[in-house]
């Protein structure tokens, strides 16, 4: 009897102790950040940059009872690609599922690849926000690398690369024929300057394909950051068309006639205002430049366009980036790498 005891007794203390490791397990398996992301992912898929009360979505945040009802209280309306929205929880999400293998994440990456397919303009061109086309949100948005973020999923689902083969086979043709037509309006909205193409503009009008503003500050211009992003996006091509090796070239040539010599955008010793300050080992690009003239131009509040940083208001001077270094890596690194390449 004792040893029907004893080996009862070693039996539950063995079930316990599997029982306490397949909990322990399962608590691994989920990842803090990746938890959050269900959370405020919307019905159709998105994920908004802000909450409907106009707060950032931030995932290192603790969500509490009064988060939640912010959260629930935010629509599809505000789903968005706007400032890395969407694409950053894809990936962070696809990535949590390769190292967790829990599925709820993979399930939720595919509904917000679901989401982008279905965003995608048949011109191959995505919106800022979608469902909401209310001001610019309708447009063509190459603003801050959104469509480019956008891209760069749809091209590593397509070539099932960076953690992307785990998706369900379905989405590798659709993800092939969202890059073909994403190509193909990256190619039509190449501005055309003096018969030759340069790099692009920010935005554009999502039935004409002519540049658009976006905010007060933000005219129709060509724009140096967005333009670094789409040329890094088709270098990632294999076997590029010529169409798409000569645009490549094109936007570096542009960069290069473009560039500013001598000068930085710093801020100032007395550290109350920004101001170009000479600098002759320094190389910078406006973030704007003029369609005609291939001049710095400089967009404030009130809608008005100046040709020097120094008549916009302080305000915006000082609060946003009109002069970087952007193209630098491109043309000093990539382009050449790529270039060898691509003979």
């Amino acid at each position: 009897m004792k040893k029907i005891i004893f080996y009862t007794l070693s039996c539950i203390g063995f079930c316990s102790c599997a029982a306490a490791q397949d909990a322990a397990q399962s608590e691994v398996r989920k990842d803090l950040i990746a938890e959050r992301m269900l959370v405020y992912q919307l019905d159709n898929g998105g994920w908004p940059k802000q909450l409907r009360d106009g707060s950032v979505v931030k995932y290192e945040t603790q969500i509490d009872e009064a988060l939640m009802a912010r959260i629930k209280a935010t629509s599809e309306k505000h789903a968005t690609i706007d400032n890395r929205a969407t694409s950053r929880e894809i990936n962070a999400l696809v990535k949590a599922y390769k190292t967790t293998a829990n599925k709820a994440y993979l399930a939720a990456a595919e509904k917000g690849v679901t989401y982008l397919l279905k965003a995608q303009y048949a011109n191959g061109g995505w919106p800022q926000y979608y469902p909401d086309q209310s001001i610019y949100r309708a447009e063509i948005t190459y603003n801050d690398d959104a469509m480019v973020n956008v891209l760069n999923i749809m091209l590593n689902i397509a070539t099932q690369s960076n953690d992307f083969d785990v998706l369900y086979k379905s989405f590798a043709g659709k993800a092939e024929d969202a890059v073909k037509r994403g190509i193909d309006c990256i190619l039509k909205t190449q501005v055309i300057q003096n018969g030759k193409p340069g790099i692009w503009a920010a935005q554009y009008d999502q039935n004409t394909f002519k540049p658009a503003k976006a905010r007060n500050f933000e005219p129709a211009s060509l724009s140096t950051s967005e333009s670094v992003g789409v040329v890094r996006f088709l270098m990632r091509i294999q076997n590029p068309e010529p169409a798409i090796k000569k645009s490549i070239s094109n936007a570096v040539d542009w960069f290069k006639q473009a560039k500013i010599t001598g000068y930085r955008f710093a801020e100032l010793p007395d550290k109350k205002d920004r101001a170009l300050i000479e600098d002759p080992t320094a190389v910078i690009w406006a973030r704007f430049y003029d369609f005609k003239t291939n001049q710095p131009i400089f967009g404030d509040r009130d809608h008005s366009i100046k040709s020097n940083v120094a008549d916009i208001s302080f305000e915006r001077r000082n609060n946003y980036a009109w002069y970087g270094i952007w193209p630098n890596n491109l043309l000093l690194k990539d382009f050449p790498k790529w270039q060898k390449a691509n003979p």
